[in-house]
């Protein structure tokens, strides 16, 4: 019992009495390599708070990385010892001789320590260390909104257990990286490296000479045991950082003499292809025209509409662009691929215009034209559409209600008997004419109409629409609207009907019917819409026939 309380004492005596008397820093390699990451550790020898060490005077020749803390307490002899221990990463910005400073932690200072940092040496570099970063640009000259590759490889011989890759920097850019990182492995003055590469394009928007920051690496690799035993043991860890190679740009701007779209470019081309070949251009089947646009150093979102005009007497219908981005030979390169479907309502010559883009090159430092000359086409004429007949409109019946309005002229003469008599017939005769008009009237809403309108090209058209046939409701559209009108002459391609009936059911109907088949990708055409907008338009003038105003016949 007495031995319990004299044990007792002692180690509370120990507890109060013991107190910070010294901190020692230290670092684990010197000479290290310029952006070769070391390891500062600073230890007092109490329990100290985890925020009692500032690091921020390293900032200025240092990067400094994240910082661990650990405290241990252990007893011997009754004898109580505390320590307190922080390691941080830091990376050196420049070679040549660095003072790491004093640092005071409750009045107690480190000593100093003086860091030689060698200058970099690739092949010094890849024989001492373990782990390096190399970055490599496309350009060092370009113009603002001109897209370079940043090539930026993480080479390790040691085995890495956790670790991340910030993003480079470059004030006043866009940076994207570009695919998925690519692993590979390589021997570097007879060491084994397991390589990271990764590429990001970079765009500046903005002029003048620029410093861009290369990404940092900043992890824990293994490190063999230091315990005596393996038994129930953990491999040891220890973190690292590294840092790449700065990169200078300079970054031209916009020419003066460009007015225009700007579009930097080491090379921009527009191509073409048609399917089928024009030769083989018929009336009312389509032809495709693909214009592909290639521009090295650009990216998707910076290429520019393509569109294109065509005469009277053909249709386009442009699909949506395919957009496409890759790398070749370390530089990028950005497409769009848009398909135009062709189609002609008529037999003819047709002059297709040029397509033109203007571009900056940036290797002549020259404006060019990208463009696809004019070109010629002939429109053969197609067996297969129906011929279209016009029809004369229908004779006028005299004793049919609906012929058109005479208007009697009635002079009554004065003093003039026969002639007041006359009159008092004639009404006499009007009133009986109105009854039985009445009557014929009530009549006409009771009995189907006959349409002169409803003809064999109005039932051909239906019946094509029905059996949902797109290629025979397109042959039957023309000659249907021509028996609609009285001038046919004005209906003779497709595009006129949309301008003459002005009716948008119609309009949509048809080309829903032409995109259906004339579309990059055709599909299942219903012809319903179709269907409801001629029905309507018949139910219209077979309105307007029944409502025709009766005239008279003298």
């Amino acid at each position: 019992m007495v031995r319990i309380i004299i044990s007792l004492l002692a180690i509370s005596l120990s507890f109060h009495s013991y107190a910070l008397t010294s901190v020692s820093a230290s670092v684990d390699k010197n000479p290290v390599m310029i952006n070769e990451s070391l390891i500062l550790t600073v230890t007092a020898d109490d329990d100290i708070d985890r925020n009692a060490l500032d690091t921020s005077a390293l900032l200025t020749d240092f990067i400094v990385g994240r910082t661990s803390v650990n405290s241990q307490t252990s007893m011997v002899n009754f004898n109580t010892t505390r320590t307190t221990t922080w390691n941080t990463v830091l990376i050196p910005r420049q070679s040549g001789e660095i003072v790491i400073p004093r640092f005071e932690i409750d009045g107690v200072k480190t000593q100093a320590i003086k860091l030689n940092v060698l200058a970099a040496d690739k092949s010094v570099t890849s024989a001492q260390q373990d782990l390096f970063i190399t970055t490599q640009v496309s350009a060092t000259e370009l113009y603002v909104q001109q897209q370079i590759t940043l090539t930026v490889k993480l080479h390790f011989a040691a085995e890495l257990k956790r670790g991340s890759l910030t993003e480079p920097t470059l004030t006043g850019a866009n940076i994207l990286q570009i695919g998925k990182d690519k692993e590979s492995e390589n021997i570097i003055n007879g060491k084994r490296y397991r390589i990271i590469e990764r590429i990001y394009a970079i765009s500046p928007q903005k002029s003048g000479d620029v410093i861009l920051k290369s990404p940092i690496f900043s992890g824990e690799i293994m490190m063999p045991s230091t315990r005596r035993s393996n038994f129930l043991s953990f491999a040891d860890t220890k973190p690292v950082s590294v840092i790449g190679d700065d990169i200078a740009l300079t970054i031209k701007a916009i020419p003066t003499e460009i007015t225009g779209a700007w579009l930097p470019s080491e090379l921009l081309a527009l191509h073409q292809e048609w399917q089928p070949e024009p030769s083989k251009f018929k009336v009312g089947e389509p032809i495709t025209r693909t214009i592909t646009l290639t521009a090295a150093g650009l990216s998707e979102e910076q290429l520019p509409e393509i569109t294109m005009e065509v005469p009277q007497g053909l249709k386009v219908y442009p699909d949506q662009p395919e957009l496409h981005t890759g790398l070749n030979n370390e530089r990028l390169v950005s497409q769009k691929v848009i398909n135009f479907a062709i189609v002609a309502s008529q037999a003819g010559e047709y002059q297709l215009p040029e397509i033109t883009i203007p571009w900056w090159n940036t290797v002549t430092n020259k404006a060019e034209l990208a463009k696809i000359p004019g070109q010629k086409i002939s429109v053969l004429p197609n067996t297969d559409i129906i011929p279209v007949t016009t029809q004369q409109p229908p004779s006028v019946n005299p004793e049919n209600p609906t012929a058109p309005k005479v208007i009697e002229k009635i002079v009554i003469q004065s003093d003039n008997f026969l002639q007041w008599l006359f009159l008092g017939l004639w009404l006499l005769t009007l009133l009986a004419w109105f009854i039985s008009a009445k009557r014929a009237t009530r009549s006409v809403k009771t009995t189907k109409v006959s349409d002169p309108k409803v003809n064999n090209a109005y039932l051909a058209l239906l019946a094509a629409c029905k059996k949902n046939n797109g290629e025979l409701a397109l042959a039957n559209l023309l000659p249907w609207a021509q028996s609609q009108s009285s001038n046919s002459e004005l209906l003779t391609t497709l595009d006129s009907i949309h301008s003459y009936f002005k009716d948008k059911a119609l309009s949509n109907a048809i080309i829903e019917l032409q995109k259906s088949y004339y579309g990059k990708n055709p599909s299942q055409w219903s012809g319903n819409n179709l269907i409801d907008a001629i029905q309507n338009l018949n139910k219209q003038n077979n309105v307007k026939l029944v409502n025709t105003e009766l005239s008279l016949n003298p």
